[in-house]
């Protein structure tokens, strides 16, 4: 009797080592089985706040759980971004991460996360691209007239951004390597405050996206010059790109995409990108998001990660050349 219940006792070693393994495949072939949450790094209302709340009712419906956007704005998306990277791997912490949290910030600061390391890539929702525009009393109406004018007078234009290190402000800093020009730049805290100096001439020019500026242009008080891209707008077909223009190669978009923290199980992942490919293939949505300039580009988590590792890649390149580091 105390042979036998040694042996029962031996073999159930091995099988009470694998009990945990068997928790953790059960957990995934169940999910989602409660709500996830979804941080957008950002306060709430603006566009990264309506694509968010969009993309999480319908995810929500599809995956049979709701997802709840968690507003943590703060530190240039860090704060949010540092606690979806610390979050449990399970699937049920994603967050919005954007060209800000995700590509011009690591090329431009020290972070307190690795934007490569950390995360785990869901999917691409969309990007918009972004615009060269400057004040409607300006006299040029095109790429070449602006460069020209920039030449003419030197020291004399100003530029305002969203800030230090922000898209806008890169974006600028590309513009004036690439043309060999300079204009004095100008930090707002927020893109808000620039446009207002823009229209009222305190600044000339600014590379905001198209989202953000569209309502401005189709008023008439600022004048688009030129989109990035590598097609013209639907929404501004009378803007030529800057390959157009004459700048070959410059690009530069705003982007918005799904990720988690590292270590989200395969399996997981794969249930979340089909469920938001679903979602960026509808009709409706794209038209919805459409009219907000944002063109819907589904992907795979590969893809994204690539898309990603580029763009920081990309940025990282410019800071260096234009010296620009910042601090935490």
């Amino acid at each position: 009797m105390q042979r036998r219940t040694l042996l029962c006792a031996t073999s159930a070693v091995p099988l009470l080592g694998f009990l945990p393994h068997l928790t953790q495949a059960q957990a995934q072939s169940n999910y989602p089985s409660k709500p996830i949450r979804y941080i957008l790094p950002l306060a709430a209302g603006g566009g990264a706040d309506m694509i968010a709340r969009a993309v999480c009712e319908r995810m929500g419906r599809l995956l049979g759980q709701p997802m709840v956007v968690d507003n943590l704005g703060g530190g240039g998306g860090v704060i949010g971004s540092q606690t979806t990277a610390r979050a449990v791997p399970d699937g049920y912490t994603l967050m919005q991460a954007y060209v800000g949290t995700h590509g011009t910030a690591p090329a431009t600061r020290k972070l307190p996360y690795d934007a490569l390391r950390d995360f785990t890539p869901v999917g691409l929702i969309g990007t918009t691209p972004n615009i060269l525009c400057v004040n409607a009393a300006l006299p040029m109406s095109d790429v070449k007239g602006f460069v020209d004018y920039l030449r003419k007078n030197p020291g004399k234009v100003s530029y305002g951004s969203g800030g230090q290190g922000s898209l806008t402000h890169l974006v600028a800093e590309l513009f004036k390597l690439q043309t060999d020009t300079f204009m004095l730049h100008i930090p707002y805290r927020g893109i808000a405050p620039a446009f207002t100096d823009l229209i009222s001439g305190q600044t000339q020019a600014m590379f905001p996206s198209l989202a953000g500026g569209l309502p401005h242009i189709r008023s008439g008080r600022i004048r688009a010059l030129a989109v990035t891209g590598t097609h013209r707008h639907p929404l501004l077909k009378d803007v030529p790109t800057f390959e157009e223009a004459g700048l070959k190669g410059f690009d530069a978009q705003q982007w918005y995409g799904v990720m988690g923290p590292a270590g989200v199980a395969p399996a997981v992942v794969k249930q979340l990108n089909e469920a938001l490919n679903q979602v960026l293939n509808q009709a409706d949505f794209r038209e919805k998001l459409s009219s907000e300039a944002v063109e819907l580009r589904p992907m795979s988590p590969e893809a994204f990660a690539t898309f990603v590792k580029t763009d920081i890649a990309r940025w990282s390149k410019l800071a260096k050349e234009r010296h620009i580091q910042l601090d935490t």
